[in-house]
């Protein structure tokens, strides 16, 4: 497998940037939640057995399992029930912002990174499409789930041999911008 990564200037209608916007903030909130899930979880499993705190004590039944990725992607289809904003994202973008929170972390047992953050107004800035289906760009375009065809400014071409595995799409000062993932099936000596 060889993959190469294409970026793009995204030309959004003020209707698509609306609903990037509006992804960027559903995302933050689920991952502010699934952090504050976590770490009250932890709490509750760090308090000393022979004192009890003064201030506040995190009550959680002794046989709840850690929140992990997998256990917070199952919950998701639920709270979508209890909070309808939460349909309008695609699924699988909510699935790669957990798993953005379970690679943070990963980071802070293994590489000795620091505990993860909440994410404050403005500060999330990209969410993932990890699956795009076939004939996804087509002249200067590309379809998004639940989205539909964005234009984008393509400064190159994009090889017809390649896959395009995935989409992420990234706020920055200049602008929206996408990132393409092709994939070839070639093996590299």
């Amino acid at each position: 497998m060889f993959h190469l990564t294409y970026e793009f200037k995204l030309k959004p209608t003020r209707a698509q940037i609306g609903i990037f916007e509006d992804w960027l903030e559903q995302c933050r909130r689920v991952y502010n939640y699934a952090l504050c899930e976590r770490k009250d979880w932890i709490k509750s499993r760090s308090c000393r057995i022979n004192a009890c705190s003064l201030h506040s004590e995190y009550i959680i039944p002794a046989d709840t399992p850690r929140p992990t990725y997998f256990n917070q992607s199952e919950r998701l289809t639920q709270v979508k029930k209890k909070y309808p904003e939460l349909s309008t994202v695609a699924a699988q973008v909510l699935q790669q912002t957990l798993k953005r929170l379970e690679k943070a972390f990963v980071a802070m047992w293994e590489l000795k990174h620091g505990f993860p953050r909440f994410k404050k107004l403005g500060k999330m800035r990209s969410f993932v499409f990890p699956l795009l289906k076939g004939n996804s760009i087509q002249k200067r375009r590309i379809k998004l789930p639940k989205i539909g065809w964005v234009k984008f400014h393509q400064s190159r071409e994009i090889p017809d041999s390649g896959v395009v595995k995935q989409a992420h799409i990234i706020k920055r000062a200049s602008g929206w911008y996408v990132l393409l993932i092709v994939q070839w099936n070639v093996d590299v000596p």
